[in-house]
């Protein structure tokens, strides 16, 4: 049976594919040249040129097959552009998710046909389980690295066809494979969050891309006093601490981005908690019911939480039994029942 890897050039997905040959799989790697203006010799960025060397380098040492696809135009198309539209909206994207949607999944599963292989497989710290023709995605035994709140958005056509071999290990287990295995990348520290913006700062990001973002508005408190001047809402994101600006004797944090009036609204740590919101663009990877008890995260390092998910038509309402902190408009809010993903979408809004 052939599987085709999809090898971003870090220690995961080069384990991935020394695990599945070791499994008797006849093995397959593939990279994808997402971003080019960063990243060229920084190994710690994602699908960068270097890290692409990288997995070539990984492919040959295990003895397998190795090519490259240039993805940058589609990238640009379906995650960078989205993904700054998004900011200048005042939500808070999420372009991993973006990328998993539109590029990275559907990129294997077309290129496995070429290929005629029958299943794809990634570096993801999750798990897929096949019961009554429904296929599964599961939470990876490691807590800490557990990838499935990324995955959400995968379809069961994708499912049925993916290996993820890395769920059964934790971060630390595959190091020492790697180690152990002599691979070029072992040592190669965590990828940067969003592979294309250096040093995490997305909105200087946003700035060469749009100059015209920087468009300063008024900072209001909780009663609509303007306290403070902001740079550009898309330099915000709701639950903000920092970078305010803002003299005060308690801790400020940003509790709503208001984009027809250019306005940023902050409050104190408890007027940024939540309890309940709305989400749309869904995605279900197993039958939903009108009415169903989850446990739902909201970030993808967050402990998950109760929650009561009500259907609205193309929507559904969450209800969290205890309010949580921050969820933004733009981030993935994600359902599981126990270590099993029931599907997910985008906040709409932080209040029906």
């Amino acid at each position: 049976m052939k599987v085709l890897v999809g090898m971003s050039g870090g220690v995961d997905s080069s384990t991935a594919a020394y695990l599945l040959k070791k499994a008797g799989y006849e093995v397959e790697g593939i990279s994808f040249i997402l971003f080019e203006t960063r990243g060229k010799t920084d190994p710690t960025v994602c699908c960068s040129l270097q890290a692409i060397e990288d997995a070539s380098k990984t492919a040959a040492h295990i003895g397998i097959p190795h090519t490259v696809l240039d993805a940058r135009d589609t990238f640009i198309e379906l995650v960078i552009e989205p993904f700054v539209e998004s900011y200048l909206k005042g939500l808070t994207p999420n372009p991993c998710i973006l990328c998993n949607r539109y590029i990275k999944f559907p990129l294997l599963l077309n290129e496995a046909e070429k290929r005629k292989a029958e299943f794809i497989a990634t570096g993801h710290y999750a798990r897929v389980e096949h019961l009554n023709g429904v296929s599964l995605l599961k939470k990876g035994i490691d807590q800490k690295k557990d990838q499935s709140y990324v995955l959400y958005v995968l379809r069961q056509e994708e499912l049925r066809r993916l290996v993820l071999p890395l769920g059964d290990y934790t971060k630390q287990d595959v190091r020492a494979i790697a180690k152990e295995l002599g691979l070029p990348v072992f040592k190669r520290p965590e990828s940067q969050e969003i592979c294309f913006v250096e040093d995490r700062n997305y909105f200087k990001f946003i700035d060469k891309l749009n100059p015209m973002a920087n468009k300063p508005g008024p900072i209001l408190d909780a009663k609509g006093t303007v306290i403070g001047t902001h740079e550009g809402i898309y330099k915000y994101t709701i639950g903000q601490r920092k970078g305010l600006g803002i003299s005060s004797p308690h801790p400020l944090y940003v509790t709503k981005i208001d984009v027809t009036k250019n306005a940023i609204y902050v409050g104190q740590k408890d007027d940024a908690m939540s309890r309940e919101f709305l989400v749309h663009d869904l995605n279900w990877l197993i039958p939903k019911k009108e009415e169903f008890r989850a446990e739902v995260k909201v970030r993808s390092m967050m402990q998950a939480a109760p929650a009561s998910v009500y259907s609205l038509d193309s929507t559904v309402k969450v209800v969290f039994d205890e309010p949580q902190w921050a969820p933004a408009p733009g981030q993935s809010a994600v359902f599981y029942d126990g270590d099993t993903v029931i599907g997910g979408g985008i906040i709409k809004s932080e209040s029906p």
